[in-house]
C-alpha cells in the first residue's frame, strides 16, 4: 500500500490493528474526528474554524488523535475497477492447525499482494476473511490458487463474491 500526504501529515501504510482500550475523548475531539471522517482532506484551518479553537491547538489536538491510534491514517479510497480490477471477493481462509502459531505472519504475508485490499483475522470457523480485487475471474483464480491453495498453512478456501458495497455514512458518531 503506498503513503499519501494529508493536509494534516503523512498516510499510514498497511498496518496491523486489533482493537485497544477505550480512549477518552472530549467534545472537541469528537468534532475534529466527525469532521475529518467526512473529510479527510480538510485543511487544520477549516477544521480549527468548525471546532471553534485555535489552528495550532486544532493540529496539536489532531497530532494526539494519530499518536493515541484513534486516528489510524489519512489515505485516498480508490476505486479499484479505475484500476482495471473490476472483480472483487471476500476470501474465507482456514488455517492447518499446525500453522496456528504463524498466524500473524500468514497474514502479513498476504498483506503485501498487489491483490489483496484487507486481512481481517476473524473468530469463528475459519481464520481471516481476505478481501481482494482483480480484473476478472481468471485473475481471482489464479489468486487462489498461487497464493491460498498451494501455500502449505491454509487448510481450506470459500470465495465469495462482491456484486455491489453499500457505503455507510461516513460519521464515525453513529
Amino acid at each position: 500500500m503506498r503513503k499519501i500526504d494529508s493536509p494534516i501529515g503523512p498516510a499510514v501504510g498497511a498496518v496491523r490493528t486489533a482493537p485497544g482500550p477505550a480512549v477518552q475523548l472530549d467534545d472537541i475531539d469528537r468534532i475534529l474526528l466527525d469532521q475529518l471522517a467526512r473529510d479527510g482532506r480538510m485543511t487544520n484551518s477549516a477544521l480549527a474554524d468548525v471546532a471553534g479553537i485555535a489552528p495550532s491547538t486544532c493540529l496539536g489536538r489532531v497530532r494526539s488523535l494519530v499518536e493515541r491510534g484513534v486516528i489510524r491514517g489519512f489515505h485516498a479510497d480508490i476505486d479499484p475497477a479505475a484500476l482495471g480490477r473490476n472483480l472483487q471477493a471476500m476470501i474465507a481462509v482456514r488455517v492447518q492447525a499446525n500453522a496456528r502459531p504463524h498466524l500473524a505472519e500468514f497474514g502479513e504475508q498476504l498483506a503485501v499482494l498487489d491483490e489483496v485490499l484487507n486481512v481481517y483475522f476473524i473468530a469463528g470457523a475459519d481464520d481471516y476473511l481476505i478481501h481482494v480485487a482483480t480484473a476478472d475471474t481468471e485473475g481471482l483464480r489464479v489468486f487462489v490458487l498461487e497464493h491460498l491453495s498451494a501455500h502449505p498453512a491454509v487448510a481450506s478456501t470459500e470465495t465469495i463474491l462482491i456484486f455491489e458495497h453499500v457505503r455507510p455514512r461516513t460519521s464515525p458518531m453513529g
